[in-house]
């Protein structure tokens, strides 16, 4: 499978929607998490991600412009144990909930389909990263934009190799309706030596009108520690 520039992918398509990126550092210490969201609307636009004491969630900018929390306000990112979830809906708490009651990953995300968002039908994106760093990602999506059928799949690495990760979005690009993803997720390198590296490389490839909030989690493999790092738009120095 063919290795891609992470930068070059993200420079390359307007509007990749939400996107998540998991995977090993070049080191071979960390595993690595990032998440971003983009938006179009007003309402989209005006969010920013704020830490909670597992992960982040998604939150008003201006709460007297928010006109519609659905499908837009959610923890995209919590810790069940020694796992990290990561998603871009609500999904995350299902997948939380299913993991405590001793589901699997694939039977939590086997209870949701695609969001009710006519006529682009945005795929649910996943993605679980255990102690180990192994991981893997989901993907819940509409056949071809038709509603009544739901397709899933399901992707799993193993023993993740240094300086490579997986790299999955909503959108294949911008359009009206918007364009699923499509095909496996891309194979990207990882080359940032730490969050922060990570997450300015990130923040500086996606376009500068539609990104809106970006999360990265680097963890250490050996003892379960984290570092984190936001970008938001709306508080950029």
């Amino acid at each position: 499978m063919k290795t891609y520039d992470l930068p070059a992918l993200l420079r390359e398509n307007a509007y990749p929607g939400r996107g998540i990126v998991l995977g090993r550092s070049r080191d071979n210490r960390y595993g690595v998490v990032a998440y971003f969201i983009m938006g179009r609307s007003e309402n989209s636009r005006n969010r920013i991600f704020v830490e909670t004491p597992d992960g982040i969630r998604t939150q008003a900018f201006d709460p007297s412009k928010m006109t519609d929390p659905s499908l837009i306000i959610y923890a995209p990112v919590r810790v069940f144990g020694s796992s990290t979830i990561v998603t871009n809906g609500d999904q995350t708490d299902t997948v939380r909930e299913g993991l405590a009651a001793g589901k699997s990953f694939a039977e939590s995300l086997r209870t949701r389909i695609f969001e009710p968002d006519a006529p682009n039908y945005t795929p649910r994106i996943s993605g679980l990263m255990e102690r180990g760093g192994g991981y893997t990602l989901s993907i819940l999506k509409s056949a071809g934009g038709d509603p009544g059928s739901c397709r899933r799949y399901f992707y799993e690495y193993e023993c993740p190799l240094a300086g490579q990760g997986h790299f999955i979005h909503t959108y294949a690009g911008d359009g009206n309706p918007l364009p699923s993803f499509e095909g496996e997720p891309e194979q990207v390198s990882i080359d940032a030596p730490d969050a922060r590296s990570f997450a300015d490389l990130l923040w500086s490839s996606l376009n500068p009108d539609n990104k809106v909030a970006l999360f990265v989690r680097y963890i250490n493999l050996a003892g379960g520690a984290w570092e984190s790092v936001i970008i938001n738009k709306h508080q950029e120095v």
